[in-house]
């Protein structure tokens, strides 16, 4: 009686098992794949001074982005917009890294990409009648990310940066030097 009683029970154990939904890995959104985050080169920036603003982007492990040149012509390309406030102008091109050529299962030629750790940097200056104080940069950060089995919808995110803005250089200092190696 008891070895009819031990099948039984784990007949259900094992039909209450095979019920469960397999463990397939879960395909994150496509904004859950970067985490950017913006940085300034000084801190506070001086009116009429020029400075740097550092997108770092995080890539999730297993996943990579287009790189700014993308290797074909069908690949959404990694594009850093800056919308600039009164008091701010551009001081030059955004720069974007080279990326590397990577060769995934889904494609026999090499593709430009960006894995891991991504720099994007945006020259700018502060205008001499830029507002003082705390100050809101809104850049927004577009990607097309990919794992070797898929490829997630392109998608936009907001990465705003704040700025803290002085009259004088006095009191500015360089900030994140490991992100705005000096020349």
């Amino acid at each position: 009686m008891k070895l009819a009683a031990a099948i039984a029970v784990t007949a259900v154990l094992l039909i209450i098992v095979a019920a469960l939904p397999s463990a397939q890995p879960q395909i994150p959104a496509a904004r859950e794949v970067v985490s950017p985050t913006a940085y300034v080169s000084l801190e506070p920036v001086a009116r009429g001074s020029s400075f740097q603003l550092a997108v770092v982007a995080k890539i999730r492990n297993g996943f990579h982005i287009n790189a700014r040149k993308p290797s074909a012509e069908y690949l959404i390309p990694t594009d850093l917009r800056v919308t600039l406030p009164a008091g701010f102008k551009s001081a030059g091109e955004i720069s974007y890294p080279k990326g590397a050529l990577h060769t995934f299962a889904f494609t026999k030629t090499p593709l430009n990409v960006y894995q891991d750790t991504v720099v994007l940097r945006v020259p700018l200056t502060a205008q001499p009648d830029a507002p003082l104080g705390a100050q809101k940069i809104p850049i927004k950060l577009r990607y097309q990310a990919c794992s070797q089995e898929v490829c997630l919808p392109p998608v936009t995110l907001d990465v705003d940066a704040a700025v803290t803005v002085a009259a004088t250089s006095a009191n500015s200092r360089p900030a994140h030097p490991e992100l705005f190696p000096a020349h």
